[in-house]
């Protein structure tokens, strides 16, 4: 199997990586002169537009007896979702430094900046402008991190290749054996840095490889939406008895509006805001407040919690998608 991690040295990462944003549309720039553009700031006509689509595609929700059979099944259909895409559907999560680089120790002394964010999405106190609260890393027992939801890996390597602390272990896990099974095929798999295993998070007790109060960070990208939203709570209750004092939950997943909440047809819906993919897998699109509260219920503190909108282009068919992800740093 070819590496999927790309042989970046370490001088070369921050010519490499785009900053985020930076690239904003005004009123004079031609729409379709990149293929992206930050902090895009909707209308009152845009969110009216885009409340009147969730709500028609929300008037049909699926019956209990299918909506009990996705969430039962619920592994099988990212066995089947991995099986199918493997590690070719994926790319490696590159960005991941320039908006959480607590998880890179060296990347992190080399002072690189958090991309200055709008005021008015950025609601948290203490991460206004490009100040970065960290933690003092690398401490000297060596930094644990935990991603949940790994998939087949496109954030652990890149953690793996780019955070140059000897004494940093990589925690990963997956709902989905599959998943596991091709992460662990791949040759940056490093079993002396990192473990991969099964979990499913909603379990009542968690068999993991680690004790309470041990990690350091734990990071969840894109994966708090695929649970019920019953049962977010208990995930979150779990992360906080692992993490040490003054641990940190590094958060980015779907936010309301966004296009893919969009694009749902009648009869995909499952619950408010949750929906049923054509593959059996599901999505939530979250507030900023649903995720305050949810963090803040659980013991954490917040320091940040902002909206990312960005608008992407298809220049060739000249088309105009617009993205919506939360994102938030929680500490114990």
């Amino acid at each position: 199997m070819e590496e999927s991690i790309p042989k970046l040295q370490q001088n070369e990462l921050n010519d490499k990586r785009p900053q985020f944003g930076n690239r904003v549309l005004s009123s004079s720039d031609n729409i379709f002169q990149h293929n992206a553009w930050d902090n895009v700031v909707w209308d009152e006509e845009q969110q009216k537009l885009a409340q009147l689509k969730v709500n028609e595609n929300s008037t049909i929700i699926l019956s209990d007896e299918r909506i009990q059979e996705y969430e039962s099944k619920a592994d099988k259909y990212w066995d089947k979702f991995y099986g199918i895409h493997e590690n070719k559907f994926f790319k490696d999560r590159h960005w991941l430094f320039t908006e959480f680089p607590e998880l890179a120790a060296d990347i992190v002394k080399q002072n690189v900046k958090q991309p200055l964010r709008s005021t008015t999405e950025n609601t948290s106190e203490n991460n206004q402008g490009s100040h970065i609260k960290i933690l003092d890393l690398p401490n000297k027992n060596g930094n644990k991190i935990l991603e949940i939801g790994c998939g087949v890996g496109n954030t652990v390597f890149p953690i793996l290749l780019y955070n140059k602390d000897p004494n940093l272990f990589v925690y990963c896990c997956d709902f989905s054996d599959k998943a596991i099974d091709i992460l662990k095929q791949n040759s940056s798999y490093d079993t002396s840095r990192c473990k991969a295993f099964v979990l499913d998070v909603i379990q009542e007790k968690w068999e993991t490889p680690f004790a309470p109060e041990s990690l350091d960070i734990i990071v969840l990208i894109f994966v708090l939406s695929a649970i019920h939203p019953e049962k977010m709570k208990h995930v979150i209750q779990q992360i906080h008895k692992y993490l040490k004092p003054g641990g940190l939950v590094l958060f980015r997943d779907y936010g309301r509006y966004d296009l893919a909440q969009l694009r749902f047809k009648k009869g995909s819906c499952l619950a408010e805001n949750f929906y049923l993919r054509g593959d059996g897998t599901r999505v939530y699109f979250f507030t900023q407040e649903e995720i305050r509260t949810l963090f803040t219920s659980c013991g954490f503190a917040e320091e940040q919690n902002l909206v990312d909108r960005r608008l992407q282009i298809n220049r060739g068919k000249q088309l105009k998608m617009y993205r919506v992800w939360i994102q938030g740093k929680y500490r114990k």
